[in-house]
């Protein structure tokens, strides 16, 4: 028989990607709604599946006490049907925050889904100026999800497309009327803009938010859009600076190696990390090689690396 932790763990992942496919359904008006109720009931589900494993999978660990001041014989909050009441997200995200098992970031996501759920079931928003901040929120709680089912159960779910359609494939309309936003639907960003406050790190596991970009990228496609790189700035085109690459690729080998000593227990500098490093400087994604004179072959060079590059190097590290 399999412990319970696992069972919830496959019911989380399965509500998930159920969140998924109910955002990735085009023209369908209440999707955001619903993928915030999925994408909730996964996370709620991996939070019990984690209190459970840490609690010798004892059900009774996630029921919720009764007050017993009036009543020393009664145990157990009970519902409507007598089944005894679990623990609620909110008292899982803060009881596992508190142990340092959850990261902050994670739970101050969880926060903000939580007010979306709230407002889905209870009442509705009308504007559809709530749209990119709902796919900001589910986007990251995507990746708080998959960060957290592989660091308490070493759950690989990289065979499932966990990823949401971005924005910018969906077609405005030719025309749109002005809608102006509901009291409540100020308030509501106003809370998100407060949550949002807080700088993430894009190398960093967990986040309360990701905002979203487009950019243009290289494609040898023959039915990409042609565009011509300039540097006329009253030119029609798109420009690649300098600041777009190193807004790109931040880091040095000086600050690569700062934050491979801040994020790893065992990390060293020796031959292993020169090799992990170097594997990588033919890899567009996470290396960017600059060269004194581009057009000299022989000129000296500098690599400038990707902070996603971290996650990479997880692979061969034991994180603090």
């Amino acid at each position: 028989m399999r412990a319970r932790s696992k069972e919830l763990l496959e019911r989380a992942i399965a509500a998930m990607i159920a969140a998924i496919d109910v955002y990735n359904k085009p023209d369908f008006p209440y999707r955001a709604e619903s993928f915030t109720i999925l994408a909730l009931n996964g996370w709620e589900l991996l939070l019990k599946a984690k209190w459970l494993a840490d609690h010798h999978n004892q059900l009774r660990s996630l029921y919720v006490p009764e007050d017993r001041s009036k009543d020393k014989r009664a145990k157990f909050k009970r519902g409507r049907s007598g089944n005894p009441l679990t623990h609620t997200v909110d008292f899982l995200a803060r009881k596992l925050t508190e142990a340092k098992v959850l990261d902050e970031k994670a739970r101050c996501n969880l926060e903000l889904l939580c007010e979306l759920r709230d407002t889905s079931i209870h009442f509705y928003h009308r504007s559809e100026a709530l749209a990119e901040r709902v796919q900001e929120v589910g986007m990251a709680t995507l990746k708080n999800f998959v960060t957290a089912a592989k660091d308490w159960f070493d759950a690989d779910l990289s065979r499932f497309n966990f990823y949401l359609m971005p924005l910018a494939f969906v077609s405005p309309p030719a025309e749109a009327t002005g809608l102006p936003l509901s009291r409540e639907e100020k308030s509501f960003l106003r809370y998100l803009e407060a949550h949002k406050a807080h700088e993430d790190d894009p190398a960093g596991p967990y986040s309360v938010a990701i905002r979203l970009e487009v950019r243009f990228v290289r494609s040898k496609a023959t039915d990409a859009a042609a565009v011509r790189v300039t540097t006329d700035p009253k030119a029609p085109a798109v420009r690649l600076t300098e600041e777009q690459f190193r807004e790109r690729y931040p880091w040095d080998y000086g600050e690569l190696t700062k934050r491979c000593r801040e994020r790893y227990a065992d990390f060293k500098v020796d031959k292993k990390y020169h090799q992990i490093r170097k594997g990588f400087e033919q890899n567009e994604r996470f290396v960017h090689i600059r060269r004194l004179d581009p057009g000299n072959p022989r000129s000296a060079k500098k690599p400038f690396f990707a902070p996603t590059i971290l996650q990479e190097i997880d692979n061969h590290y034991r994180k603090r």
